[in-house]
């Protein structure tokens, strides 16, 4: 056996027969050995947390996971020692802006057509720092200064040169996402924008009214091309969050606009998620009663906006106790994406439970973003996601050592030029201007 030293001090152990392999075939024909990270604690999430845990990956899913006595490491894989670290799945952010993202114009306050997946810059510094953060799923938005300001993209933040080599996608080959929504007074503005918070959810209600009328039409139609009417995207979007397809993340802050955005699901039954919900606990038991989940972001700083003059950090337990499932979110700016995992520390701080918190970072995001069955959890058959952490999940002192996606290394602190990105200043590396909040894609949070 032949013994190298990783650059933490992680014991790498490779079989001599691979590492003869390796040698005397081309870089093409090299297939990677497993993976076994062991003795660290293990937060499966899925399951009780693991001490001196076992887990293994094999490409670039979880073959693994257990007590070191209860499972064994395959004769040819690479063995990482981790003892006294800490690995985490991936986390998942519902609600982000990397990327450079824009949506709608200001042309009209209602916009479903328009797609982020047009406007992503894959070389945004902004997809290295939530690496950083141990973030490797996010929904990417555009901003909340229209009522429905388009498409938005799940992606995984894997290696890759376009925004199609990392969005999710369906399978039926469409790429993933759902639609962005908003009320309040974020979407106010002269017309043909609304000027109240009525005029707002009339403008909502007749369009979904419209949208409904074509899907059917379409229906009616089964298939006759004399009889489906002219193609019309807009209209295409809506009809898929009417079939369910597609769900809407909708930026919500005031107790009385959370309760819009629930009258309005009632009225023509899409799936939501509540995002921000300043005011979520005064609505917690409404809420709890519609089933609709809460993408909740707390934020520790002063400004802002009067909508979220009554955030409360009570929130999370409030939601926990009410039956309310949670996640958390950075709506990147707003929290920079490497300091992700302290939202749900602040949420713990406050009450809320510490597995429901974790939950919160992962499996609750990806529960919302309908990509549970991929990531979320370490288990068996899953992505190879995770982040390995110096110490407890929700200490202030906690780092992200190295970040995972799909059993590659896509972070890792002791990489100069990773840990400029993770501790670097306002912008750093940015290799661009930063357009997607500018005009009206202003007032994200």
């Amino acid at each position: 056996m032949i013994k190298r030293k990783h650059a933490r001090g992680f014991s790498v152990v490779l079989s001599a027969t691979a590492l003869v392999i390796a040698v005397i075939m081309t870089p093409a024909q090299v297939f990677a050995a497993p993976k076994a990270f062991t003795g660290a604690h293990i937060f499966p999430v899925a399951g009780e947390p693991i001490e001196d845990g076992v887990f293994i990956i094999d490409a670039g899913k979880i073959v693994a996971i257990g007590p070191q006595d209860k499972v064994r490491v395959p004769a040819d894989a690479e063995v990482i020692d981790v003892s006294g670290k800490v690995i985490v799945p991936g986390l998942v952010d519902t609600h982000s802006h990397i990327g450079e993202v824009s949506g709608g114009d200001a042309s009209d306050p209602i916009q479903p057509e328009t797609r982020v997946l047009d406007s992503i810059n894959v070389r945004d510094a902004g997809f290295k720092r939530a690496l950083a953060g141990g973030i490797t799923t996010a929904n990417l938005m555009s901003g909340s200064g229209h009522l429905m300001s388009g498409q938005t993209i799940y992606v995984k933040l894997r290696e890759g040169n376009d925004i199609e080599s990392i969005a999710y996608v369906r399978e039926d080959g469409r790429v993933d996402g759902g639609l962005k929504m908003a009320n309040g007074t974020n979407s106010h503005r002269e017309p043909p924008f609304p000027g109240t918070r009525a005029k707002s959810a009339s403008l909502v209600r007749q369009k979904y009214i419209a949208a409904r009328e074509y899907m059917l039409k379409i229906e009616d139609a089964d298939g006759d091309p004399e009889k489906i009417p002219a193609r019309d995207l807009a209209m295409e979007a809506l009809v898929e969050v009417l079939r369910g397809e597609r769900i809407v993340h909708h930026h919500t802050h005031r107790h009385d606009d959370v309760l819009t955005v629930l009258r309005l699901r009632r009225e023509f039954g899409y799936r939501v998620v509540l995002h921000h919900v300043s005011e979520a606990h005064m609505v917690a038991d409404e809420i709890a009663a519609a089933d609709v989940p809460v993408s909740l972001i707390l934020v520790d700083s002063p400004g802002g906006k009067l909508e979220a003059m009554n955030l409360n950090f009570d929130s999370p337990k409030i939601l926990e106790a009410a039956g309310v499932r949670v996640a958390f979110h950075t709506d990147d700016w707003i929290t920079d994406s490497r300091l992700f995992m302290r939202m749900a520390a602040l949420g713990v701080r406050s009450g809320m439970s510490r597995d429901t918190a974790l939950e919160a970072l992962t499996i609750e995001g990806a529960r919302m973003l309908d990509l549970d069955d991929r990531v979320g959890t370490l288990e068996f058959g899953k992505d190879a996601d995770f982040a390995i952490l110096s110490g407890d999940p929700f200490s202030v002192y906690t780092r992200v050592l190295e970040t995972w996606v799909e059993g590659n290394r896509r972070f890792d602190l002791d990489d100069p030029d990773d840990r400029a990105i993770a501790e670097g200043g306002y912008g750093v590396l940015q290799p661009s201007t930063v357009h997607a909040f500018h005009g009206y894609e202003e007032g994200h949070q």
